[in-house]
């Protein structure tokens, strides 16, 4: 029972790192008015079709949590033990806010809603601005962490979530800059969607891979699993 619910946690942040980013991708292509060029991910949980991203960002969200919850049964002792589960379950909580609190029109959309004055959010927006730091802050961070983690076991995992965590941030910080150059008419339309996209799809690409390394290596009967009464090498937890 113990094993058949470790699977379960560890296989949501797989299913959640594949559900969030193609229904993003999916929706954002099929949209009227929308560019997933153009306009961030959080703007699909607005305008039509805005109930399939809240339950995207919600789900999504539970998915990570319960990840979370398998991270802490499986990283027992030692660096990030306590940090790694607890930055990813302020990812997925961030993630559950940005669905239920929408954001504010921007860069024309939805169609035919005007944007708030610059720099004048409403509260909603603001919250859900707080939502998506603590998502992407949180993500990277979590991807650092696990690398300090990874440092001694393994170079290339090591080298592999430092890399992460940083275009994480970076695509994120990018698309930050882009729709400042696009409210300001210095760039139109500027790639502040792609850019944010990107960041996601890389730290969710991120949660695929640790958790289906952690399934092979964690759970008895994994390709991975050293036979009983040996002694295997040195794993992520």
């Amino acid at each position: 029972m113990a094993t058949r619910t470790l699977t379960v946690l560890l296989g949501s942040g797989v299913a959640a790192g594949v559900l969030v980013p193609v229904l993003l991708w999916a929706d954002g292509a099929t949209r009227p008015g929308y560019s997933l060029w153009h306009h961030g991910a959080s703007q699909l949980g607005t305008g039509e079709r805005a109930w399939l991203q809240t339950a995207n960002f919600v789900l999504g969200g539970l998915l990570l949590l319960a990840f979370a919850a398998g991270l802490r049964r499986t990283l027992r002792g030692g660096r990030g033990a306590t940090w790694i589960p607890a930055l990813l379950a302020a990812v997925a909580t961030g993630m559950i806010v940005a669905g239920l609190v929408p954001t504010d029109p921007a860069l024309g959309y939805p169609p035919g809603q005007p944007a708030p004055a610059t720099g004048a959010l409403t509260t909603s927006g603001l919250i859900h601005q707080a939502a998506g730091f603590a998502l992407f802050a949180g993500l990277s961070a979590a991807a650092f962490v696990l690398a300090r983690r990874l440092g001694q076991q393994s170079r290339a995992w090591a080298v592999y979530s430092r890399l992460s965590g940083a275009l994480i941030i970076a695509f994120a910080f990018a698309a930050g800059i882009a729709y400042r150059l696009d409210v300001l008419s210095v760039w139109r339309p500027a790639p502040a969607g792609l850019l944010e996209h990107l960041s996601l799809l890389t730290g969710f690409g991120w949660i695929i891979a640790v958790g289906v390394h952690l399934l092979r290596s964690h759970v008895p009967g994994g390709p991975n699993t050293p036979p009983a009464g040996t002694q295997g090498p040195a794993q992520v937890g």
